[in-house]
């Protein structure tokens, strides 16, 4: 069964620490393969994604030791294959990092199609294309993608639209390619930057992440070194916008304020106090929430991934908004729960037109994603009643303790397993 159960109408109110960068987490795993001599990561978020994703590289060889629940140690000198298809990989769409990882440090790969969140079409079209201007054979054989180099040579690489992914899996498979590479039209987000630093920190010469414009200096050798996350954005972004719903007062701790100046920008718009710190921001929601247009944009632009968290938020304003979504044709898939709740939201194309209601009310609800699932959860903290969200394991992939982080702010939430859980947490909390 696994869901939650949540009674809603609490403000939540205290302080959460935010961990680390789940995407993040993702692209410097598989970076660590790059390198024969030891490398320790730190605050790497205890989520599923991350799970499954060094499963795929135990499978080949890699040696993982857990220092504790947040770092790993990892020791990739002994890789005895390059082919990942286990069935188990589809479910992340993080596999294809190591494609660029295996590709560059051993000149081959084999790697089963990635997966994911169902939130629209991913091509991998450009991925392909920047693998193939550094010399790098890709085919693909019946969901696996081959890919196989004689030499990998530094390339100018364009890419025909922004691509974090791309832009990752071309910076893995260029770092120990001979000569420079040039890659325009990179994206910017913070967890591109994070995986620069990374490599840098084993010996790399890349510069220019952050701006759209990355050159990469190709090095003989990777070597250890020991690197901490920086601190998931989404997830602050999404404890945020859980002030704003339930009129709650949360300092997000743990953070870096600059990448989450958009989430921050729009929070103000429509009427919550933000308040910043050195590694902290602190969200108060006194007031009616206005009404806003948003339209999600690559970073530094507003994230695809808050957008179903700032459309729970607008459902509540006092007036109508759009949200304009720009990255992915198949992000509304969560309207229909909200609309379940009792909200005013109409999709027409890309665009969702949504008037404002005084308050949700409880109801069944089922999480079709990542990102939405976690901006459902804060609609039944809103709403009057009790809501139960199922398919919590898409929640799981990338929020660590999720519904725990939010009772230590006053939540009444439960992770249940049977109708028995039900009844009895309705019993409590009735």
């Amino acid at each position: 069964m696994d869901q939650y159960a949540i009674h809603g109408g609490n403000p939540l109110v205290g302080e959460v620490e935010i961990g680390g960068a789940k995407n993040a987490a993702l692209a410097i795993l598989a970076a660590s393969i790059m390198t024969d001599d030891p490398v320790i990561i730190e605050n790497i978020p205890d989520v599923r994604d991350t799970k499954v994703l060094m499963q795929a590289m135990e499978s080949i060889g890699v040696i993982i030791e857990h220092l504790d629940r947040h770092t790993v140690k990892i020791n990739s000198r002994l890789i005895n294959g390059y082919s990942i298809e286990k069935d188990y990989i589809k479910k992340i769409r993080a596999s294809y990092y190591l494609i660029g990882a295996l590709s560059g440090k051993y000149k081959q790969a084999r790697v089963a199609l990635p997966g994911g969140c169902n939130i629209g079409l991913r091509p991998i079209d450009q991925h392909i294309k920047g693998l193939k201007a550094l010399g790098i054979d890709v085919t693909l054989d019946f969901g696996i993608i081959v890919t196989e180099a004689g030499q990998i040579k530094g390339s100018h690489v364009y890419l025909d639209v922004v691509s974090v992914g791309a832009t990752i899996n071309v910076m893995l498979a260029a770092v120990l390619a001979e000569g420079q590479t040039t890659l325009e039209n990179a994206a910017k987000e913070p967890h591109v930057v994070d995986l620069a630093n990374f490599l840098n920190s084993c010996g790399a010469n890349i510069k220019g992440a952050g701006t759209d414009v990355i050159r990469i200096k190709g090095v003989s050798r990777l070597h250890g070194t020991e690197y901490a996350i920086i601190p998931d954005q989404i997830e602050a972004g999404t404890f945020m916008f859980a002030a704003a719903v339930t009129k709650g007062d949360i300092t997000v701790k743990n953070v870096i304020p600059k990448h989450l100046e958009s989430i921050s920008a729009k929070l103000m718009e429509i009427g919550c106090e933000v308040s910043e710190s050195d590694d902290a921001v602190r969200v108060v929601s006194a007031k009616p929430l206005r009404p806003s247009h948003v339209k999600t944009l690559p970073y530094p632009g507003f994230p695809t991934d808050m957008q179903p968290q700032i459309a729970v938020a607008l459902a509540l304003s006092e007036g109508s908004s759009i949200v304009t979504e720009s990255i992915f044709e198949n992000r509304f898939r969560y309207v229909d729960e909200l609309v379940r709740m009792g909200a005013n939201i109409k999709v027409e194309g890309n665009s969702a037109i949504i008037n404002g209601i005084p308050k949700y009310m409880g109801a069944s609800i089922q999480a079709p994603d990542l990102r939405a699932g976690a901006a459902l959860v804060i609609a039944g903290l809103a709403a009057e009643g009790t809501t139960t969200v199922d398919d919590i394991r898409y929640i799981e992939r990338g929020y660590e303790d999720f519904h725990l982080k939010l009772k230590l702010l006053g939540a009444q939430i439960e992770r249940i397993e049977t109708e028995r859980d039900l009844q009895k947490f309705n019993l409590k909390t009735g």
